[in-house]
């Protein structure tokens, strides 16, 4: 069984908690949190995909921002030493995405931070949480945690194909906890 804890619970130090305060900001990021993640972890980290389906019918924010009506719905997390880095959802849209990626998302055996590699990509972060699309992932995980949370478009220069969701959780700071500065 997963552990799976809101950001930043269980600091017992200030220095625990400055830690937790300091790496809050990576919700801000653009690089790849698959990235993120094997760094803090110290390796490589495991993918679970919690549910995956094919979705004609998303929140009313993904249908505006992805082309296409064949959509990919992804619940799935980060672990590592069996403590949840990150939980997320992800929308993919299959009509601007080449087919080989398509195929290795549908499988889901593999982080989409690592299919992201090969191509060219940014990411646009949405201006403000949607609720109704943060509510989706937080019914299948639970800990809903909007303070940890970012979503963003994934675009290539095809145009956009995927929307995410993405929650950080307490195991981004265990077991391998970053430096909050020199120790007296």
């Amino acid at each position: 069984m997963l552990k799976r804890r809101r950001f930043g619970t269980g600091v017992s130090t200030p220095a625990d908690a400055a830690v937790a305060r300091a790496l809050l900001p990576l919700c801000a990021q653009d690089g790849s949190t698959t990235r993120l993640c094997e760094t803090i972890a110290g390796g490589p980290i495991q993918l679970h995909v919690l549910e995956q389906r094919a979705c004609n019918d998303p929140p009313e924010p993904v249908r505006c921002a992805l082309p296409g009506t064949r959509l990919i719905e992804r619940f799935s997390c980060l672990a590592s030493r069996g403590a949840v880095m990150l939980d997320s959802l992800a929308y993919v849209t299959t009509q601007t995405l080449p087919r080989d990626v398509a195929q290795e998302i549908e499988g889901g055996e593999r982080p989409i931070g690592h299919l992201l590699e090969r191509l060219w990509i940014r990411r646009a972060p949405w201006a403000r949480l949607d609720d109704a699309l943060c509510a989706r992932p937080w019914a299948v995980v639970g800990w809903p945690d909007a303070s940890a949370t970012r979503t963003y478009t994934v675009e290539t220069p095809d145009g956009p194909w995927m929307v995410i969701t993405e929650t950080l959780r307490n195991g981004m700071l265990k077991p391998h906890p970053i430096e909050a500065g020199p120790k007296p």
